[in-house]
């Protein structure tokens, strides 16, 4: 069983949403629990004319589920090297950028350097070149780096169920695989070739490391693609799948807007502010337990503002270069809208009322 035919069928049926009114979304605000339907409503144009109605929502269900805390994390880029043809990533094999991998003491320094700063939470990245960043590779940089983190996750190539499982033996405890867009003709258009180009076995990605004893599953649709509407509906629906198949799984949502980068890929849509938040008050009331991840993608006094709107996790001192918290580099993924470090991150929590939290998590081994 997976996610696959309800995937195909989200993609080929566009959502109808003209007809639901500012009733039929106060109605759903108010309901105890909400099915996909009701999600829907939530996601139409005339919920947008209810944004305070289900911020309040939103921010009394983040609450209750998960307080005033907010976990902190930062990415740490080992290679950039890719074998996919993506049409929108600065990474993609046919751009024209200086391609890089760590050896094993360059991930050793910047591991130091982003343990300086007081983060316990990474998230390991590649380019998907798996040839060239190996499940052995990622396995030593693991290892290289645990005695520094208790919680690393990994956001690289789709892998098969015992990779995953041998990395999660070397100590990686949370996966990260965004579909990009869930409709699975554009999914053609935009990946004309390379592996990434198997529509099927990305999506069936989440419930492999799943499977393979992850901790943490966090999956997200890159908004600006297509509708934003559709994309989120489909987003949420594969969220409360993998609730639904892995209770004892944390399952999260990143709600990534494109940024500029390396290569002439311009948006098809623009997702503005006003309607991010719908997105995400949205995902918040039809799945309250839901992790969701805000990055430095978004501007500083966005993300200040969202806060209390139902974000759980956040990016803090972020670079998005191979090797860039050791020493600075212009190869990046994507720019970042938000340059603040780790220390002007947490002071802005804490003036907030929330407590940056950055250690949630203890592995067996170091307890035993």
């Amino acid at each position: 069983m997976s996610f696959l035919s309800e995937a195909l069928r989200l993609g080929q049926t566009p959502l109808h949403l003209e007809t639901v009114s500012g009733d039929d979304v106060r109605r759903v605000v108010g309901l105890p629990r909400v099915d996909a339907s009701g999600f829907a409503a939530l996601l139409s144009p005339a919920a947008s004319e209810h944004l305070e109605t289900m911020a309040t929502r939103a921010h009394a269900l983040t609450l209750s589920h998960f307080g005033r805390t907010v976990s902190l994390f930062t990415p740490l880029y080992v290679s950039n090297h890719c074998a996919n043809h993506c049409r929108y990533c600065g990474f993609a094999a046919p751009n024209s950028i200086p391609r890089s991998q760590l050896s094993l003491d360059e991930v050793r320094a910047e591991g130091e350097a982003i343990a300086a700063t007081g983060l316990k939470q990474l998230l390991l990245l590649t380019g998907e070149a798996p040839r060239k960043a190996g499940v052995a590779y990622l396995e030593a940089c693991v290892q290289v780096l645990r005695p520094l983190f208790p919680s690393i996750s990994v956001e690289v190539y789709p892998m098969e169920t015992a990779d995953y499982a041998r990395l999660t033996r070397a100590g990686v405890d949370g996966l990260t695989v965004f579909q990009e867009t869930y409709d699975p003709v554009l999914y053609a258009e935009l990946h004309p070739a390379g592996p990434k180009r198997d529509y099927a076995f990305r999506l069936n990605t989440p419930q492999r490391g799943a499977e393979a004893g992850m901790r943490v599953v966090n999956i997200g649709a890159l908004l600006g693609l297509t509708d934003w509407r559709q994309e989120i509906y489909a987003v949420g629906l594969h969220a409360a799948w993998l609730q639904k198949r892995y209770p004892g799984v944390d399952i999260a949502v990143s709600l990534p807007r494109m940024r500029p980068h390396a290569g002439a890929f311009q948006p098809a849509c623009i997702v503005s502010d006003r309607e991010l938040v719908q997105a995400m008050t949205a995902l918040r009331i039809f799945l309250p337990r839901l992790s969701i991840t805000i990055s430095t993608r978004e501007a500083p006094s966005f993300r200040d503002n969202i806060l209390p709107l139902g974000v759980t996790r956040m990016s803090a001192g972020v670079s998005t270069a191979v090797g860039g918290h050791a020493k600075p580099s212009k190869t990046e993924q994507f720019e970042i809208s938000d340059p603040r470090s780790v220390a002007e991150i947490e002071a802005m929590l804490r003036a907030r009322g929330y407590q940056a939290v950055f250690k949630d998590w203890e592995p067996i081994e170091a307890s035993a």
